[in-house]
């Protein structure tokens, strides 16, 4: 575990355990441009999959990045072959690029789900890849695609975008949603990876047509919190996203913020909002490092431009059990 040491001499105790109060969050280096990052971490290394680029050769497929440390990242490209034949034939058209990847692993294989759509509609799709021998040295090979996941059209109240898989015990589910009516669960094989026959999704978030996005649940300590991004994402440094949070006792809600207000009816508690040269920060998602939990996110670096890039942060916890981030880096 050599390859661990610059984080550990960093982070200290976070790389092997929850601490109670949050750490700073750690100034990366290199590579870090990136949209709706998603982080595996292995004791291999550590990779963040995000949305592909507009209009590009590649089909605007999910782009990959790779670190040794979790500080100092490098681009290790696309992930080969282009979009999927089935993604313009559902949709009648080719997009412009595949959104918010995101990755997680269970039962020894990898999985990747992503979505397809165009700004604006709710004409969507969620698809899934597979990797039975994911290696980090080498993240884009190996991928199979599996397909369709979930999918909305104009004139249903949800958006399939913006994917993510939690597992809980025996049952694994899939958040998704942006705008309509927010946030929906819905029930997955936790062996496939696909929508388990006749699961219907079930709401857990919503601003009443208002902009909320980017769900992440995390487990922690018998509860369950949901993370989210409210207000406007993409707009360089006008932008105006932030995470905000919720918790319930049980995965499928409901989900209260910290004044005992549904997010259902457009509660949240905000965690990050947008400071100093970190503007617009959102697209997050929840991951474990060595057991302990860390949320991953991007921000439009107001010093360069509005540049969307990566940062990470390790979750602490106050005493009435509230997740809190620690100071932002330099």
């Amino acid at each position: 575990m050599r390859w661990l040491g610059a984080a550990v001499l960093l982070l200290g105790a976070l790389l092997v355990g929850a601490a109670p109060a949050a750490e700073p969050m750690p100034a990366l280096s290199g590579y870090t441009l990136i949209h709706d990052p998603s982080v595996l971490w292995t004791r291999q290394g550590w990779v963040a999959f995000g949305t592909g680029g507009e209009n590009t050769s590649d089909g605007g497929v999910p782009n990959v990045r790779i670190s040794s440390d979790g500080l100092a990242w490098r681009d290790r490209g696309a992930l080969p072959g282009g979009q999927p034949g089935w993604i313009a034939a559902e949709l009648g058209k080719t997009p412009r690029n595949l959104w918010a990847p995101s990755i997680s692993a269970y039962g020894g294989v990898t999985f990747l789900y992503y979505a397809a759509s165009s700004f604006g509609t709710n004409d969507s799709v969620i698809g899934l890849m597979t990797d039975e021998a994911f290696d980090p040295a080498h993240p884009t090979q190996g991928w199979v695609d599996r397909g369709l996941v979930m999918r909305s059209h104009a004139g249903d109240n949800f958006n399939a975008i913006d994917p993510f898989r939690i597992d809980s015990g025996d049952t694994a589910w899939l958040a998704f949603g942006s705008f309509w009516d927010g946030i929906r669960l819905v029930a997955i094989d936790p062996v496939s990876g696909l929508r388990k026959d006749s699961a219907e999704p079930i709401r857990i978030a919503s601003r009443g047509g208002g902009a909320i996005e980017a769900p992440a649940i995390l487990a922690h300590d018998g509860r369950f919190y949901l993370f989210v991004s409210f207000d406007a994402c993409c707009r360089g440094i006008s932008s105006t996203y932030r995470i905000m949070v919720g918790r319930a006792d049980a995965v499928t809600g409901p989900y209260l913020d910290r004044n005992g207000r549904a997010l259902l009816e457009g509660g949240g508690t905000e965690l990050l909002a947008g400071t100093g040269r970190f503007r617009g920060p959102g697209g997050q998602e929840t991951f474990v490092v060595d057991g302990a939990p860390w949320l991953a996110f991007h921000y439009y670096d107001k010093a360069q431009g509005g540049t969307p890039k990566l940062q990470l942060a390790p979750l602490g916890w106050t005493d009435d059990g509230w997740p809190e981030l620690g100071p932002l880096p330099q």
